[in-house]
């Protein structure tokens, strides 16, 4: 079975640290302890991982981001990706051809994961069983020093 997990993009990037960056690949843009965690998660436990980002929707490791910016899905905002674009780039990128998506994210993306993907595709949201970014932080760290993935 081929997986996808789905990835925050998160508030921190590099451009908090390093201002005169430019673009750079979506892989470097993120620097958040949220993102690395659950990307080394996808990255042990899944077959491919993208990043879901409000402004530039689904991002592969080097797809580029053109620069800082910062918007959520639960905020208003011109610069927030509309459902519209998202479904496209899910049939662009065959992001519909896995047999079942990980989403790695909190519970205010549920309802843009849903209204993506078609409803066929089985998905888990292992880390919606934890109350709080601490105990989520602990339980992908554990995941990985363990190999043992979340069960949800």
């Amino acid at each position: 079975m081929r997986e996808l997990s789905i990835v925050p993009c998160g508030r921190k990037k590099i451009w908090d640290n390093y201002p005169e960056l430019g673009a750079v690949p979506a892989k470097d843009a993120y620097t958040g302890t949220l993102h690395q965690r659950s990307r080394q998660y996808a990255e042990m436990f899944t077959d491919q991982w993208v990043i879901l980002s409000a402004k530039h929707g689904f991002l592969f490791a080097d797809d580029v981001v053109d620069g800082p910016y910062d918007v959520t899905f639960n905020q208003k905002s011109d610069e927030i990706i509309t459902f519209d674009k998202l479904i496209r780039q899910v049939n662009d990128k065959q992001l519909d051809q896995f047999d079942r998506l990980v989403v790695l994210t909190g519970k205010k993306y549920k309802p843009v994961i849903n209204g993506t993907f078609n409803g066929d595709i089985p998905r888990a949201f292992p880390l919606l069983q934890f109350g709080g970014i601490g105990y989520i932080l602990q339980a992908l760290k554990h995941a990985v020093e363990t190999k043992t993935p979340i069960h949800s």
